[in-house]
């Protein structure tokens, strides 16, 4: 059995939907879900893509009394405005082109069980009205049809939107934001997560490490820890899986510490050339050797030139030969020196491999 450790902060809902982190701020909104879930009220998650909503409303199903019953998901951005309502309340056959059988919505489905609704700040106002109406007094009527059918459904909704200022602006009615805010759980974002990026990327790691086959789990070069450190992650928890992920399977060799990270898998020297237009909405390449986060580019602050300039070329040169493997002749071409500058420049550093442990 590979070495790899023991995965630590873990609150497991169930197979791979664990929530894991140790900061306050994450931790209250868990906590808060697990008060919220006995309760029998609609409950409002929102975050930012990749936050961890769907876990929640997992864990508000899982939680409850009726965690025997269905769980179901609809994606309320996945379907065509003329859909949607079918799919919430289903059709009887014939009742518009293409219904040739009547078919359960997922209100029926959801029968005594939890029906979530993902972004659903994108549904139509009609579709509004018709979800407050099974809100409000248990009934959906199918497409079609003129009687209602009972349902006792608990819903979750989720967004990333200002549901709210939508209310102000006309765009989500009022009355159902009322319905479904019984209690509002807000996600907290991972940059905001004190000391769960570390934690996080050490349980991707070592999670694909073991789906390797690696013996032993060798952790990041420090320059590669303050790069996830100091990385946005607009995408949140399934950005930095994602990237953790890529940059254990590209890493060979799991003896030494994974010294090389690429946060944009699109950045490449043969990427088709973009309109204007689009390069000027595109987010600029995170990759870790292009600009290593562990520089401190406040200017404002140097007092020292020659030691910032010194810190400053200590950390491209690690990147770059974290990069290459170490592998010295590769890492002088890549920086545009001959083989005997880079080795003046390592000797200069006083650089060894394990300055990447």
């Amino acid at each position: 059995m590979p070495n790899l450790g023991n995965f630590h902060y873990i609150l497991g809902v169930e197979r791979e939907n664990q929530f894991i982190g140790q900061s306050g701020a994450f931790l209250d909104a868990v906590e808060r879900a697990s008060r919220a879930a006995p309760m029998a009220r609609p409950v409002l998650v929102i975050g930012e893509r990749g936050t961890g909503k769907e876990l929640i409303a997992e864990r508000l199903h899982r939680l409850s009394d009726r965690w025997e019953e269905p769980l179901v998901i609809m994606n309320c951005a996945a379907l065509p405005e003329t859909l949607i309502e079918a799919e919430l309340f289903g059709h009887e056959a014939g009742s518009f082109t293409g219904a040739t059988k009547a078919r359960e919505g997922r209100f029926e489905e959801a029968d005594r069980g939890t029906l979530f609704l993902d972004e659903i700040g994108t549904l139509s106002m009609a579709a509004q009205e018709r979800l407050l109406r099974a809100v409000e007094y248990g009934e959906v009527t199918r497409i079609g049809s003129s009687r209602p059918t009972r349902v006792d459904v608990r819903i979750v909704a989720a967004t990333n939107e200002d549901l709210p200022q939508m209310a102000l602006e006309g765009r989500f009615r009022a009355d159902l934001l009322d319905r479904l805010s019984f209690e509002v759980i807000t996600l907290p974002p991972l940059r905001v997560r004190e000391g769960d990026i570390a934690v996080l990327a050490d349980y991707f790691g070592r999670r694909m490490a073991a789906e390797l086959g690696w013996e032993e789990w060798p952790g990041y070069a420090d320059h590669v820890a303050d790069a996830f450190e100091n990385h946005p992650w607009p995408g949140n928890v399934r950005e930095l899986r994602n990237v953790v992920e890529r940059a254990v399977y590209r890493w060979d060799d799991w003896s030494q510490p994974i010294a090389h990270v690429v946060f944009d898998p699109f950045d490449s020297p043969w990427k088709p050339v973009s309109m204007p237009d689009e390069r000027a909405h595109r987010v600029p390449s995170k990759d870790a050797v292009a600009a290593p986060a562990s520089v401190d580019t406040d200017f404002s602050h140097v007092a020292d030139l020659r030691a910032a300039v010194d810190g400053h070329e200590k950390a491209i040169l690690l990147h770059a030969l974290g990069r290459h493997r170490w592998n010295q002749r590769q890492t002088a071409k890549a920086l545009g020196l001959s083989y005997d500058q880079l080795r003046h420049a390592i000797k200069k550093h006083e650089l060894t491999n394990s300055d990447s442990e």
